[in-house]
């Protein structure tokens, strides 16, 4: 049995976030002015977030899922309203949905984008769709012009799920300015990293004043306003809302992550060619290229994993990169490969065909600015040892 391509004590992490001196003197900061809670950097976060993105708002809370939930709340939405999303995404985009008191509609996957399919939407279409949920998968943006089409034929709202996206552009306009609410990731694998955090942005005022009431057990005073040196302001509660808010100790780590954001995207580009020009004749399928009308977030570097011609099944793979020690990931299994879906909705894989194969098939490799240049070349390294020795 050979070595491993890294020793024991050396396993590369998939998804490891990059801290620097500023976010930990910021968090500091934080602790030594006893406002760990949501106070003055959470507002702060939230001004450079919404100038990044180009919206006239943005409100910060402790998770992505909060935030599509919040926006989906925004609707009013009936148990039997529906709103179109993708099968191939966290369980995240479809629970939001049935916890805002809607139904999910999947529609299928373009096999090339691994976005949903404006085709497949238009087929998904009834009198009871309120709302189409597309997901930035990987950073690739989505065909928002043809999907805001269909938003427009139909009087739909339109979210944006950005949980990837935080950089991607399409003709130099941000993913999330598109919809009528955009929601972010700040989870610790994604290119800003707060631990856990996500944003809602949006351009509607009277839909920001109702999402930022939502976020705070539906009170209509901020708590950081009402403990500030301007003076109490008594509360009222106005509707029953959620504990979703993103404390200062995670906007400081924000705030700092989000100055490195471009730099960080650069580095990724390179680390992308340099991943695509050492695997492009493995019998692996490599990401198709990045969009020429718009910007890839550069979030996710996948291969996907076929067992007829690599020789080896995904997860097979996934193991065998484990015992040379280098993480990798999974992203996704398909929506409807999963239990509580098939039991709740009778979801069957097979009517969703391109993403319960993309799902069967695809494996996420160390990508980053955590992951060196001589991390990079072990994961190349792996991957032709695992692919050599399958095929041997």
């Amino acid at each position: 049995m050979s070595e491993p391509i890294r020793e024991d004590d050396d396993f590369l992490v998939f998804g490891k976030p990059a801290f620097e001196q500023p976010e930990i003197d910021e968090v500091v900061d934080s602790l030594e002015a006893a406002w760990p809670g949501t106070g003055p950097k959470a507002q702060a976060f939230e001004e450079a977030f919404a100038d990044y993105v180009g919206a006239e708002h943005a409100i910060a809370l402790n998770s992505c899922t909060a935030a599509l939930h919040l926006s989906l709340e925004h609707l009013d939405l009936e148990a039997d309203d529906e709103v179109i999303t993708t099968p191939l995404t966290f369980c995240a985009s479809v629970n939001a949905i049935i916890h805002a008191g809607g139904t999910p509609v999947l529609a299928d996957v373009d096999p090339r984008t691994m976005n949903l399919d404006p085709a497949s939407v238009r087929e998904a279409i009834t009198p009871k769709t309120e709302a189409i949920l597309p997901v930035h998968f990987a950073g690739r943006p989505c065909d928002m012009s043809a999907l805001l089409e269909i938003a427009d034929d139909h009087d739909l709202t339109v979210i944006e799920d950005c949980a990837h996206a935080i950089e991607t552009r399409i003709d130099g306009q941000h993913a999330g300015t598109f919809g009528d609410f955009g929601c972010f990731s700040f989870y610790a694998t994604k290119n800003v990293v707060t631990g856990e955090g996500g944003m809602i942005v949006t351009d509607d005022d009277e839909a920001a004043r109702h999402l930022r009431t939502l976020s705070l057990h539906g009170m209509s005073q901020d708590a950081w306003k009402r403990y500030s040196d301007s003076g109490y302001e008594h509360y009222q509660v106005v509707e029953a809302g959620f504990k979703y808010n993103m404390m200062d100790l995670q906007a400081a780590l924000g705030l700092h992550q989000l100055e490195r954001v471009e730099q960080n995207w650069r580095y990724r580009a390179e680390l992308w060619d340099m991943y695509n020009d050492a695997l492009e004749d493995l019998p692996v399928t490599t990401p198709s290229s990045r969009p020429e009308d718009g910007r890839h977030a550069l979030h996710l570097y996948t291969l996907m994993i076929d067992e007829e011609s690599s020789g080896l099944s995904r997860d097979a793979f996934l193991n065998a990169m484990n015992d040379e020690n280098i993480g990798t990931g999974v992203h996704y299994l398909s929506v409807p490969e999963h239990p509580y879906y098939q039991e709740r909705y009778g979801w069957d894989p097979a009517e969703t065909p391109h993403a319960t194969r993309l799902g069967r098939q695809t494996v996420s490799l160390p990508f980053g600015p955590a992951v060196s240049d001589d991390d990079a070349r072990d994961v190349i390294a792996g991957v032709k040892k695992v692919l050599r020795t399958s095929t041997a």
